[in-house]
């Protein structure tokens, strides 16, 4: 019995014999080894400390035996590059484009996600230079509304300014709750510009009336504006400004001095009163002159309609003004 505990005592050590001898062959007693991120003598290497870096606590033994060889190891886990990705605008415009110039009335085209409708409509609002709302519409979804995607919309804006001017197209979602939080909006930069409108004025003309035969004949031009209401104070403001100088070369010419102001205008049942500053007068001598200017001014009012006899006043004064 005893014979046979010890055949198995030395059987046992025969095998762990062999694995620790099978253990030291495959690691290298004397190397380098990196242990978190830092080299690591194990036993008493021959070669110094390898001027690679270590791989780190994550590489593994086998790996870190790659290192000692120089042989490259190439990272796990690599991250896979994306592209970047753009999200979708709520709002696009398609009418008007951008710093472009609009009239009176505008069509407006774009679309807009379902959430910026209410019951089929968005609102839109143009303001002018200042930043003043000067018109204001509804925009009307040309298509099924409750959908996140892009939906079609139409809208007719009108709007009226005295002069050309920048201006911006605000599109606006619908918002029922009236909460800022919940608003929002897509601006387009845009051009206002003025309606226009032909007025004429009247002046006198040298290729016309050669050697002032008649001095109080007077011939009109057309001048293009902004459209106003007033339109008899914007032709006499045009007069007032004198003949531009292609006019000027086919022989037109106005007796007015430069600097004239208005200083009141009325249409009363035909009757038009238009009442002058002094300069009107100022240095103004001979009939033929004196005729001219009365002529150019009662001609360019009495193109509209409305004026049937004109009244020249200077401060207020008609009975001795405008002397030969």
């Amino acid at each position: 019995m005893t014979s046979k505990i010890l055949l198995t005592i030395v059987i046992i050590a025969v095998i762990v014999g062999g694995i620790l001898l099978g253990l030291r062959l495959l690691t290298p007693e004397d190397t380098w080894l990196c242990q978190n991120g830092e080299w690591v003598k194990h036993g008493v290497p021959n070669e110094p400390m390898p001027t690679t870096p270590c791989p780190g606590a994550n590489i593994n033994q086998n790996e870190n035996r790659n290192v000692n060889q120089n042989v490259n190891v190439e990272p796990v886990n690599k991250p896979v590059p994306t592209s970047p990705t753009t999200e979708k605008n709520d709002v696009i415009v398609t009418k008007p484009a951008a710093n472009s110039e609009i009239t009176s009335p505008l069509e407006i085209t774009g679309q807009a996600t379902g959430g910026w409708y209410f019951e089929a409509v968005l609102p839109i609002k143009l303001l002018d230079a200042s930043g003043k709302e000067i018109a204001q519409t509804q925009a009307q979804a040309q298509g099924e509304w409750t959908t996140p995607e892009l939906v079609p919309f139409k809208a007719t804006l009108k709007f009226s300014v005295d002069k050309d001017q920048a201006g911006t197209l605000i599109i606006m979602n619908d918002n029922p709750s009236g909460l800022a939080q919940n608003q929002k909006e897509f601006k387009v930069p845009v051009i206002l510009k003025a309606e226009q409108m032909i007025i004429k004025v009247f002046f006198g003309n040298e290729q016309k009336n050669p050697n002032a035969m008649d001095c109080s004949l007077v011939y009109p031009v057309e001048r293009q504006i902004a459209k106003t209401t007033s339109t008899a104070r914007a032709a006499l403001t045009e007069l007032l400004n004198g003949p531009t100088d292609p006019e000027k070369s086919q022989g037109y010419f106005t007796s007015i001095n430069t600097g004239v102001k208005i200083q009141k205008l009325t249409i009363v049942t035909g009757l038009a009163k238009v009442d002058f500053d002094e300069t009107l007068e100022k240095a103004v001598g001979g009939s033929c002159r004196v005729a001219n200017i009365r002529s150019q001014i009662t001609q360019t009012l009495k193109q509209f309609s409305s004026v049937k006899e004109v009244i020249i006043s200077i401060n207020g004064r008609t009975e001795d003004i405008l002397q030969p």
